[in-house]
């Protein structure tokens, strides 16, 4: 029973502790139509440019990955590996240049 009551008497002092953290801005609210963060300030034309482009490179990865595993050849088999390797590399190279161009403008 003892052990019930510390339990218990934990559990409320983490759930009053944690309410802060729940706290509505009342002096600066954000509007709910901003789409800030990773993608900063974008119009909805952008945001769907943007996520076109990532759904065409996902496609691509996904349409590579199926060949690397139905492919029967060994050598064939390493060059799309190595296909797909380079489209990943190209795809990081982009998100660490657009990642720290940011980053210098700031």
């Amino acid at each position: 029973m003892k052990t019930i009551n510390v339990l218990a008497t934990a559990l409320v002092m983490l759930m009053m502790m944690s309410m802060p953290g729940y706290a509505v801005d009342t002096q600066n609210p954000q509007p709910a139509t901003d789409t800030k963060g990773a993608m900063g300030k974008m119009t909805s034309e952008l945001l769907d440019q943007h996520l076109r482009a990532k759904q065409e490179h996902l496609l691509k990865m996904h349409e590579l990955s199926n060949q690397i595993l139905t492919e029967q050849d060994a050598a064939k088999k390493e060059q799309l590996k190595t296909q797909q390797l380079e489209l990943m590399k190209a795809d990081h190279a982009k998100m660490m240049e657009h990642h720290h161009g940011k980053r210098n403008k700031h």
